[in-house]
């Protein structure tokens, strides 16, 4: 596959610092990196950026990935990338730095009695929670 039908996005992954990838701008591919259908939201419109997530993550019961604004939280994976018109296209170095930036840090997100808390946190961290969480619900201990 050649360079030109790839784009560069920005990869976030529920319990993972995220990461730059390559990813050819096609359908499929880009199904499979949120695992479902595609859902283009754009809550950063003046910064001509996209965020790409599972249609049905939330509903589905994918793990919660992080929080945007202060409004939703994405289900499952999700890929930040550049729109032009109808198209979309790759992230220009300042978008990847800022967006790299404001998505660094995994989060957890904790049940509290008005709804789930946020808190960020390191992937070891995150992993470890999930762990016990995961352990508690087969009833170890």
């Amino acid at each position: 596959m050649s360079n030109e039908n790839k784009i560069r996005i920005l990869y976030v992954q529920p319990g993972k610092y995220p990461e730059e990838r390559f990813v050819a701008n096609e359908l499929h591919p880009l199904q499979r990196l949120v695992g479902g259908d595609i859902q283009a939201v754009y809550p950063w419109s003046k910064d001509n950026v996209a965020l790409i997530c599972n249609d049905s993550g939330k509903v589905d019961g994918l793990p919660l990935n992080r929080c945007i604004e202060d409004y939703d939280v994405i289900g499952g994976n999700f890929f930040i990338c550049g729109f032009s018109g109808e198209e979309f296209c790759s992230l220009t170095d300042k978008q990847l730095r800022h967006y790299e930036k404001l998505f660094r840090d995994p989060e957890l997100f904790l049940p509290t009695p008005i709804g789930i808390m946020p808190m960020k946190c390191t992937p070891d961290q995150y992993k470890r929670l999930m762990q016990e969480r995961s352990a508690a619900n087969r009833g170890e201990r």
